[in-house]
């Protein structure tokens, strides 16, 4: 499917994404449905409070339009990572009226990212590169995923720790082979990997990149 263009599309969408989370949270489990709820109401109020402001149409017509494109990339983030949640099955897209694009169907599951690095690392920021998959399969999007270095108490009586890295984490969804991540974890040892993903599949990692920042 395409993302709709009218103002009233998008907010029937929205309207069917948040009653399909509500209802199907078990299938989206990396979708903030709290973080789009509110994109909604900002976006509603603002638009209601443009049309009944006629003396001030023109300066609320311009915020609203803004809370708009916020709402549109709320939606289209939960949409992504929707998705990636149900590349199984993507007939459970339609729970929140969205549905699978249209994809060969000679797709295979595409091969790994490669040569993951980051170029720049800056306070809480950094900037991750890597290449295309060595094959020649269609690429849908690029899933970044992040773990952190933890130190777990086993015992408040007998202080012993033990440390490790926690579980991997989808972080963000990109369509680029580079990214800019922002306010990311500070002084604690961070690994970042790159999944490569199409319709036929997720592809097995990439190479793992160890950061610390400052």
């Amino acid at each position: 499917m395409d993302f709709p263009n009218t103002e009233a599309e998008i907010m029937e969408l929205s309207q069917k994404m948040l009653n399909g989370y509500f209802w199907h949270a078990g299938d989206f489990p990396h979708v903030k449905r709290m973080n789009l709820n509110t994109k909604a109401g900002l976006y509603s109020g603002w638009r209601r409070r443009a049309l009944a402001a006629k003396s001030n149409l023109r300066i609320q017509t311009k915020i609203a339009r803004r809370k708009l494109n916020e709402l549109i990339r709320v939606m289209k983030n939960c949409l992504q990572k929707s998705e990636v949640d149900t590349i199984d099955n993507p007939e459970k897209l339609k729970e929140i009226g969205w549905g699978p694009k249209d994809w060969p169907k000679h797709s295979q599951i595409p091969g790994q990212p490669v040569n993951l690095s980051f170029i720049k690392k800056e306070n809480s920021s950094l900037i991750l590169q890597w290449q295309r998959p060595q094959d020649n399969q269609t690429i849908k999007n690029y899933i970044i995923e992040r773990r952190h270095f933890t130190l777990h108490s086993n015992s408040a009586k007998d202080g012993q720790s033990n440390e490790g890295f926690s579980k991997w984490s989808i972080l963000k969804i990109c369509y680029e082979t580079s990214i800019i991540l922002k306010n990311q974890p500070t002084g604690i040892q961070l690994e970042y990997r790159i999944k490569s993903a199409n319709i036929a599949g997720i592809s097995m990692p990439s190479n793992t990149v160890l950061v610390v920042l400052p």
